[in-house]
């Protein structure tokens, strides 16, 4: 097992796996990759399961809402309980948790349940959603060396996109046959990441101390900020790709085509970072923010179809370098102790960037959604900009006041 070092932070130049490394490596990405299937196949396994019990397959959004809310409120709780215990074993316990609820939404919807306990099952399920990935994550610096950070950040990016394409269509095909199967199959693959990830004993994370159990930094907020921020530039562009299709005049079965551009721009980006296995100082993560945020605002300005399709591919382009950017910087402000929470974080500022959108759009509308997810993003690359030019005035004048003094 490779430890990690102190820092958290990995250098600019990687290095070459150890033949265990990468077996741990391989084992953990395929974790990692089968964690998100029930996130992912969600959506329409529950508007399948939905529509006999309640006859709308509306109220399908509604389970994902209980399960996406028990998250939000719960990462950070679930994060800290896990101090007390082995790492490995608590993140099998979490999944385990989630695996027994998803299996009684399907139990309670076949029964014919009312429909507000299978809501609570789902919210059970969803609550352990950030705090696992929380602890997923934090093992991963217990498996492979810090240089070899980014390529393995980028490799996960790459699969989860890859989840999330395929996800919904083996859903889509198993509801079809049997939604309360479907959704016990989807919990099942859920599960993978127990027998998956190596395990890794004694590995902890120290309890909350009295003066490092506060509120984080303003530098964690302000990437926890660019993390929500990308989400939302994302999701403005899936959620709203039905709306883009009509507002093109197209069939509504072709909005997939803006969700695939963008699907395949998150999948090259993934491969670059990958291969470059480098970690991007400030000025080219303002210039990745930058682009992301010009490609927000061409889908948003829904010009010609070909111009919203590569703002769209822009955006997923930009996903996975910057989202490995985000993890990294925050495992380095984290306090060794909260790691595991401020990556429940991380998970949960995703999700809220969702939320927010998700309910921009049902509100006010394709073009008004398209537009916020554009905006938060420019505030996100402005807040940055300004840390930035801040950070090297402040360095510059340390350096001053040092030659000074050795003078």
């Amino acid at each position: 097992m490779t430890q990690r070092n102190d820092t958290g932070a990995a250098p600019a130049t990687g290095a070459r796996p150890v033949p265990a490394e990468r077996t741990a490596l391989v084992r953990w990405l395929a974790g990692y990759g089968s964690f998100g299937v029930p996130q992912a196949a969600a959506p329409i396994a529950f508007a399948l399961l939905a529509l006999p019990l309640t006859g709308s397959a509306s109220h399908g959004a509604a389970l994902v809402a209980a399960m996406t809310a028990a998250q939000v409120v719960a990462a950070v709780p679930l994060s800290r309980l896990g101090a007390r215990f082995d790492a490995g074993g608590y993140l099998r316990g979490l999944i385990g948790v989630r695996t027994l609820g998803l299996v009684l939404v399907a139990v309670l919807a076949s029964a014919g349940a009312p429909f507000v306990l299978v809501m609570a099952a789902a919210a059970a399920a969803g609550a352990v959603n950030g705090a696992a990935y929380g602890y997923i994550r934090l093992l991963l610096n217990h498996l492979v060396a810090p240089g070899n950070l980014p390529r393995a950040l980028g490799i996960a990016a790459t699969l989860n996109e890859v989840t999330f394409a395929a996800a919904p269509v083996v859903a889509s095909v198993a509801g079809s046959l049997s939604p309360g199967w479907a959704v016990v199959g989807l919990a099942l693959a859920g599960m993978a990441p127990v027998l998956l990830i190596p395990r890794t004993a004694g590995v902890r994370t120290p309890a909350v101390r009295s003066e490092g159990g506060g509120r984080f930094g303003a530098r964690v907020h302000l990437w926890l900020l660019c993390t929500a921020s990308m989400s939302a530039a994302v999701a403005a562009v899936e959620v709203g790709a039905v709306s883009l299709a009509l507002r093109y005049g197209l069939d509504a079965g072709w909005g997939f085509v803006f969700a695939l551009a963008l699907c395949l721009g998150s999948i090259s980006g993934g491969v670059w970072v990958s291969v470059r296995n480098r970690v991007p100082d400030r000025r080219q993560v303002l210039v990745f923010l930058t682009a992301a945020t010009v490609g927000a605002a061409v889908v948003a300005q829904q010009g010609p179809l070909w111009l919203t399709l590569a703002g769209a591919t822009t955006v997923g382009f930009f996903l996975p370098p910057l989202g490995t950017y985000f993890s990294l910087i925050l495992d380095r402000l984290a306090p060794a102790h909260r790691r595991a929470e401020v990556f429940a974080l991380m998970r949960t500022a995703n999700a809220l960037g969702v939320i927010a959108v998700s309910a921009l759009l049902a509100l006010t509308g394709t073009t008004a959604a398209l537009a916020g997810g554009a905006l938060v993003m420019a505030l996100a690359t402005g807040l940055v900009a300004v840390a930035t030019v801040v950070g090297s005035r402040r360095k510059g004048t340390a350096r001053r006041r040092s030659s000074a003094h050795d003078g």
